[in-house]
C-alpha cells in the first residue's frame, strides 16, 4: 500500500457494499447502511460503472467481496451470542461494523487496527458521519508488514476476554512472515476459545494466470502477495495452535448465498474464508 494515502482497495470494497445496500432488501447479499457515506462521490460512481460493465471474471471477484461481508457478519453474530465480549478488526479499512448492530447497541469494545494513512482518513469520516468518535471503539495504527500487534496491549486489549479477530481482505497483501507473526501473537495473547476469521486467495492468483491483477496492482499500489491452497489451510492453522478450523471455499459460499434472486450470480473460485479458535495454552488441562 502507498504510505501517503488511504487504501484504494478499502474504498473500493466500501463502494461495492454501498451499491449492494441500495438494492431491495430481498436482493441484497449484504447490508451496510453507512458504506455510501464513507466513499467520495466520484470514486463511488467509478466503481458503479465498473461493476456494471465488468467482465464475468471480475464480476465473480466482486460477488465474493459481498459474500465475504455477509459470511463474516453472520459469524460475528454467532460469536457475540456465545460469549465474545471483545472484537479486533485487523486492517479495518472503511468497515462500519463497530457503528451499527450489536457492536454499537451493546457497546462491545472494538479495536480497529489499520495502517496510519488509511486510519487517519477513516477517523475524519467517522467524525463527519456521527459527529464524534464512539467511546467503545479504539483506533490502533500500525503496519502489519513491519510491526506486531503489541500496540493492542497498551490500548486496552484485555487478554482475559473472549475475542473475535476479523481479518477481512487483508492477508492477500501481506508477506507470509507478517501473517505468521499475527497468528502467533493471537495464539499467545488471546485467551483460549477466542476466534479468528479471514479470507485468502489460492496460489493460482500469484502465478500470472489472472492477468487482471497486474492492472489492479498498478492502479492501487496494493500488490497481492500471499496465497494458499484451501486443502492446506486447516493443517497450517492447527500447526500454529488453532482448533475448530472451518474452511469455506468459494464453491460452498456460492451454494449458500447465490440463491433465490441471486442464483444467477457466480463467484470467483480462487477465494476462501476460514475461521478457527485459539487452542488451550501449553500445560493447560484438556489441551486438544
Amino acid at each position: 500500500m502507498k504510505r501517503t494515502r488511504a487504501s484504494q482497495t478499502a474504498m473500493g470494497t466500501a463502494a461495492l457494499r454501498a451499491l449492494e445496500s441500495a438494492k431491495p432488501a430481498t436482493e441484497r447479499m449484504c447490508d451496510d447502511p453507512y458504506a455510501r457515506s464513507f466513499v467520495p462521490t466520484g470514486f463511488y460512481l467509478q466503481v458503479k460503472l465498473f461493476a456494471r460493465f465488468a467482465p464475468p471474471r471480475s464480476r465473480g471477484a466482486l460477488t465474493f467481496v459481498l459474500v465475504r461481508c455477509r459470511y463474516i457478519n453472520e459469524y460475528l453474530g454467532d460469536r457475540l451470542h456465545t460469549g465474545t465480549t471483545q472484537v479486533v478488526i485487523l486492517g479495518a479499512g472503511l468497515d462500519s461494523r463497530a457503528y451499527r448492530g450489536e457492536l454499537l447497541s451493546r457497546a462491545i469494545k472494538t479495536f480497529e487496527v489499520d495502517h496510519p494513512a488509511t486510519q487517519a482518513g477513516k477517523i475524519e469520516r467517522v467524525k463527519k458521519i456521527f459527529g464524534t468518535l464512539p467511546p467503545h471503539v479504539v483506533y490502533v495504527s500500525l503496519d502489519f508488514n513491519q510491526e506486531t500487534l503489541d500496540r493492542l496491549l497498551v490500548s486496552g486489549f484485555d487478554q482475559r476476554h473472549l475475542t473475535l479477530f476479523i481479518w477481512e481482505g487483508v492477508t492477500l497483501y501481506l508477506e507470509q512472515e507478517a501473517i505468521e507473526a499475527t497468528l502467533a501473537w493471537i495464539r499467545f495473547h488471546a485467551c483460549p476459545g477466542s476466534a479468528i476469521i479471514f479470507d485468502y486467495q489460492d496460489t493460482s492468483t500469484l502465478s500470472g494466470r489472472h492477468r487482471g491483477y497486474a492492472v489492479l496492482n498498478r492502479l492501487t499500489g496494493e500488490k497481492r502477495i500471499f496465497g494458499m491452497e484451501p486443502e492446506q489451510m486447516e493443517a497450517f492453522l492447527r500447526e500454529r495452535g488453532f482448533t475448530q478450523v472451518v474452511n469455506a471455499p468459494a464453491g460452498q459460499l456460492e451454494h449458500l448465498y447465490c440463491t433465490g434472486p441471486n442464483q444467477g450470480r457466480r463467484m470467483a473460485h480462487y477465494y476462501s474464508i476460514v475461521h478457527a479458535e485459539v487452542g488451550k495454552k501449553e500445560g493447560e488441562v484438556g489441551q486438544s
